[in-house]
């Protein structure tokens, strides 16, 4: 007979946000434990080293799907005691995370019954189609019989992911739990939306005692035998639902893992530091990757990110675009299917404008955060253009093109008309809404737009680099349209970008800088102040050549780069904080757009600058990862960075920048129409010595070939093609 409880919902933690910023993620304190992450498409997990959840206060623990939190805790004890940690791993691939725990001294009054180290506890835990599975290996390395109580303590809110981040809500829906049998447990949430979510805990063997928050098992262990237990956790499991076998599941994840990365170009460089880099950064751009009906979709990242974002998504697949461009099909395929089609104030939407973030929690159902499917970003649309040409240009895709091209011009007309409410030429953003977006742009604190005196802009505001990328997008979309026989319109497109050149030119070019405005404000007035926004304008080529010298040399000078990168906004400025989250720390997706534009303009001595310093800080970085972002502090001899406490790790386009930076390194062009790829102005780093890349792809033909440094000066070898392709280096000054 099933048994039930009540389960009075234990609240999240409640943090009063800062009335400027809604959205501000807190960091109370630190958390005693590192943290370790897994995912499989919409469900993932943080735990700490020793395989817990929530054993320790200040992290994002738990087991999240859809943008809920299915369980809170699982803590696992030795005779009422946390054991010890003898090491925690997470496998190459991020397959699955092991946790070696070991037992404390026990004692009964003040004689030891059972020395410390005589117990050894194997936790191996993976996720795999929105179950959490853990097996539970427990040997006795003593002389004698060992008694022990192994426990589980489990519980569970069902917070919101945004409550998670420390949102307050004044009502929340009803809980509760029930023994489902000897072995299993349901606890249950019947939300305010009219969902009900559930988590299901599954032991086996059955406990010793099993209760609606525990599970015990009495163990008794000869010497050196060895048992196991497993305990899988799903997320809204269906009543009849039993988990597969432990190795079956374990074995089926990693054989999906490895065929999803087939095809995709392989690294093999000279440097087995980069060598780490770069299979972390692979693995995590892996684990991040979610099977969509439109395509894989790399998820932001992890723990707050980890859904469908526009901006996001599009970045990561264009500097993955070299390596594997199914990725960038996926994205578009995605975008275009959720472009806005109506207006709505609330979602910041208007159509033909491109998804920002799209949330499936409790919260975002009930619009208490405006987030189901949010339009409030000002450069997905452009950026949409703008990937949708790069993949053509490196794929010839004509299919697909040919499938996204209403898409495109829904995007366009947005961008020409309800992105430029005032028809002054450039495209810009307010806020629709009081719940959205203050700022719109990638830097989107509310803060992260001011003048040189520290003001904030107002208005309707122009960022430098969203110019930027709408001339990009038209010149790309021109030639798209030459490939779909639309001759006027591809001269009318080509004639905008040009015009917006020159407008561009004018309104932001600032003498008395010596760089770009960080943007104009409602007023048209120049935001006058250093920021790397400047230098994404050299990735897009919008930028005066003589100019664009100019920007390079100012962010390369100490009050931009810092030995470990490029900051976000010059030493010196109003806001400066080399702490803050937008107004000084180093963002490495940002300096890897910027070292493409170094690499545009021919400066690839500024590449390799970039290219060293992201390198360095890797190599000191946990997991050879990475982050989302990092302190903007000088960098120091014999002295790591200084990490940003609530980064985001993994983060998507974080997780993409090695391969931006070598793309940048090498000038990798392709030409799909004649079947070539192109090196242009080659150059590497002095901490390689050598390159591989195998499979490199351009239509149905492949490469393997071998790039040498010499000084500053490479050679190259082809060692092997598949069906018709040529591979040459370009040398232009």
């Amino acid at each position: 007979m099933a048994i039930k409880a009540n389960l009075q919902l234990a609240d999240p933690p409640v943090i009063e946000l800062i009335t400027e910023s809604p959205f501000y993620i807190p960091m109370t304190g630190q958390a005693a434990r590192p943290r370790r992450t897994l995912k499989h498409d919409d469900t993932f997990i943080v735990l700490d080293s020793h395989g817990d959840i929530g054993a320790s206060a200040g992290g994002p623990d738990g087991l999240f799907n859809a943008d809920t939190r299915y369980l809170a805790r699982l803590e696992l004890m030795l005779n009422q005691s946390q054991p010890l940690l003898l090491g925690s791993n997470l496998r190459d691939d991020n397959s699955a995370l092991t946790v070696d725990l070991t037992n404390a001294d026990i004692y009964e009054g003040e004689r030891i019954v059972l020395q410390k180290d005589l117990i050894h506890v194997v936790r191996t835990l993976f996720l795999w189609r929105g179950t959490a599975y853990q097996r539970i290996g427990v040997q006795n390395h003593g002389d004698r019989t060992a008694n022990i109580d192994l426990t589980f303590l489990f519980d569970n809110d069902f917070a919101d992911l945004f409550e998670v981040r420390g949102a307050r809500r004044p009502r929340r829906g009803a809980g509760s739990s029930e023994l489902l049998s000897p072995a299993d447990v349901r606890l249950e949430y019947h939300g305010l939306d009219g969902d009900t979510r559930t988590t299901k805990l599954h032991f086996d063997p059955r406990p010793t005692l099993l209760a609606v928050n525990s599970a015990t098992y009495h163990l008794e262990l000869a010497p050196r035998q060895i048992t196991s237990l497993f305990v899988a956790v799903t997320c809204n499991g269906v009543a009849d639902h039993r988990p597969v076998p432990f190795m079956r599941g374990l074995l089926a994840h990693r054989r999906e893992m490895r065929r999803s990365t087939l095809g995709a170009t392989s690294i093999e460089t000279s440097n087995n530091i980069f060598n780490e880099v770069l299979c972390q950064s692979m693995a995590d751009l892996n684990m991040l990757m979610t099977e969509t009906p439109q395509g894989r979709y790399p998820y932001a990242g992890i723990p707050w990110y980890s859904t469908t974002f526009g901006r996001d998504g599009l970045i990561t697949a264009l500097q993955m675009l070299w390596i594997d461009p199914r990725v960038a099909r996926g994205v578009l395929k995605r975008l275009a299917f959720y472009q806005a089609k109506s207006i709505d104030p609330l979602a910041d939407a208007e159509p033909g404008k491109i998804l920002h973030e799209m949330r499936g929690g409790e919260m975002a159902a009930l619009r208490e955060v405006p987030f189901a499917q949010y339009y409030g970003s000002v450069d997905a649309t452009p950026l949409f253009v703008l990937l949708a040409g790069l993949y053509v240009e490196r794929t010839g895709d004509d299919e697909t093109l040919a499938e996204l091209w209403p898409a495109i011009e829904a995007a366009l007309r947005w961008i020409d008309g309800a992105g430029d409410p005032d028809q002054d030429g450039f495209v810009e953003y307010q806020r629709a809404s009081e719940q959205g977006l203050a700022n719109q742009g990638w830097k989107d604190s509310y803060d992260a737009i001011f003048h040189a005196d520290g003001r904030l802009a107002e208005g309707y505001i122009a960022l430098s680099e969203v110019q930027g990328y709408v001339f990009a997008g038209k010149h790309l979309a021109a030639r798209c349209a030459l490939r779909l026989g639309l001759v006027d319109r591809a001269r009318q497109l080509e004639a905008d970008a040009q015009r917006l050149a020159e407008r561009f030119e004018e309104a932001f070019w600032c003498d008395d800088l010596g760089t770009y405005a960080l943007a104009l404000d409602g007023a048209k007035q120049p935001c006058k102040v250093r920021t790397s926004n400047a230098g994404q304008l050299l990735f897009t080529g919008i930028a005066r050549t003589d100019r664009a010298r100019m920007v390079a040399s100012d962010l390369m000078s100490n009050k931009f780069f810092s030995g470990w990168g490029i900051r976000t906004v010059a030493r010196g400025e109003a806001r400066y904080n080399p702490m803050s989250y937008h107004n000084g720390s180093i963002w490495p997706h940002d300096n890897a757009l910027i070292a493409l534009g170094l690499a545009r303009y021919g400066l690839k001595h500024s590449v390799e600058h970039v290219f060293k310093g992201l390198f360095d800080a890797a190599s000191y970085m946990d997991l050879r990862r990475l982050p989302e972002l990092f302190c903007g502090f000088q960098r120091e001899r014999r002295r790591g960075p200084t990490l940003y406490p609530v980064a985001c790790a993994p983060q998507a386009w974080a997780s993409a920048t090695p391969f931006t930076l070598l793309e940048a390194a090498l000038g990798l062009e392709f030409d799909a129409q004649r079947g070539e790829i192109r090196l242009r102005n080659p150059r590497l780093p002095a901490f390689l010595n050598e390159v591989i890349l195998r499979e490199l792809q351009l239509g149905p033909s492949s490469v393997d070939l071998r790039v040498r440094r010499h000084g500053d000066d490479v050679s190259l070898e082809v060692l092997r093609t598949r069906g018709q392709i040529q591979v040459s280096i370009v040398l232009a000054h």
